[in-house]
């Protein structure tokens, strides 16, 4: 495999010339600020220069580029594989009848025997993400790990995009790239690091992703008295108060949700994945050194030293809500990520509304709030 980075900037352009690695066997990935779906010219020059290459990406609440994170760029991964073959699968959310059967279709037309890993990236505000990845799951089954993450919008929630073949950033739709062959090296990993708080309480009443009661209580109206003078930023406020989930009091597993929307007249919440009826819910609370550490765990978890791999593609996807409770503090959790992986390692990603993830058991889900690891090698024939 052959990699190179780039990044792109409306005051400065291209980082550097865009590199001859042009072919069907080229992934071009990349992801920007929400406002280049209003001025896609770089997206556009990409398209272009990658004529054959698969061209996918979308929009971010900031990206990562090395360890930094930037804002209002665009960052760019071009991968030209040896021995891998890719092929793209599109879905638009509302043409099929929502986000499962989305997914079951791009899981069909993925699936194969020769089909090592699957990379997915969704529109962040049109989806149920829980949904996606059941459907995913349900076409391809728990051999193959499902990585990924849901675009964004800063802490806005306006309009997120996808591109997936043409330059032309496209709300409501999903992208999922498959990468076949025994040369191609899949690695994952994805923690948190927030800490529990306050009592647990049952979902009493929930409707797919809507949240609508707690023991009894509107669901809304209970949040607000968590979170005092801050319910006034809601939804953007809510990333710094997630809710752990889980099936019963003594499942050890539990699933992070975090807001992408409020209705006052419901009383209710939107999240981005399923919160289901009966499940035990709990608040949390940011642990400053305990997300850092986190995001460590992940890389850690994801990193492969196969000897015979010169390169690794690192994907990170962290939660618009990390950004937002470390402030300054964030390029941390991108730089010891960095450290935990293989030496020839060059990574790119985004801040997201939703991540995509083997659990440590292998079960695929989505998460909130973590830090996501995504790294691929090709070992050399």
């Amino acid at each position: 495999m052959i990699l190179k980075t780039l990044r792109y900037s409306r005051s400065q352009g291209w980082s550097e010339p865009m590199p001859a690695l042009d072919g069907p066997q080229t992934l071009v990935i990349l992801f920007g600020a929400s406002s280049y779906c209003d001025d896609n010219t770089p997206i556009r020059e990409l398209r272009s220069h990658f004529r054959e290459a698969i061209l996918v990406g979308c929009s971010s609440a900031g990206e990562v580029f090395g360890d930094d994170v930037l804002d209002d760029t665009l960052v760019v991964a071009v991968a030209r594989f040896e021995h891998t073959s890719l092929r793209l699968s599109t879905c638009a959310i509302d043409a099929v009848g929502g986000a499962g059967e989305c997914g079951t279709r791009i899981g069909g037309e993925l699936d194969a025997t020769d089909l090592r890993g699957v990379l997915v990236l969704s529109d962040g505000l049109q989806v149920n993400g829980t949904e996606l990845v059941g459907g995913l799951t349900k076409s391809l089954g728990p051999r193959i790990p499902i990585t990924g993450g849901l675009a964004a919008d800063g802490s806005r929630f306006e309009r997120t995009w996808v591109v997936a073949g043409s330059p032309e950033p496209t709300s409501g739709i999903v992208a999922a790239i498959g990468f076949y062959g025994d040369a191609v090296r899949f690695g994952h990993g994805s923690r948190g690091g927030w800490d529990t708080f306050g009592p647990e309480r049952v979902i009493t009443r929930s409707e797919g992703n809507v949240l609508y009661e707690l023991d009894g209580r509107p669901a809304l109206a209970l949040y607000k008295e968590y979170l005092g003078e801050r319910a006034a930023g809601l939804p953007a406020t809510g990333l710094l108060f997630p809710l752990a989930i889980r099936a019963r009091f003594d499942d050890q597993n539990s699933v992070v949700r975090t807001i992408l929307a409020v209705d006052e007249a419901k009383q209710s919440m939107t999240f981005a994945g399923d919160v289901s009826e009966g499940w035990i819910a709990r608040l949390m609370k940011a642990n400053f050194e305990r997300l850092i550490d986190g995001a460590a765990a992940a890389a850690t978890h994801a990193r492969r030293e196969d000897e015979n791999a010169l390169t690794t593609l690192a994907i990170a996807v962290s939660c618009v809500g990390r950004r937002l409770v470390l402030g300054e503090r964030t390029e941390e959790e991108v730089e010891v990520t960095l450290e935990a992986l293989p030496t020839a390692t060059s990574m790119v990603g985004f801040y997201s509304y939703g991540e995509i993830s083997p659990h440590a058991d292998g079960t695929c889900d989505l998460h909130n709030q973590t830090m996501t690891l995504t790294t691929i090698q090709e070992i050399e024939r």
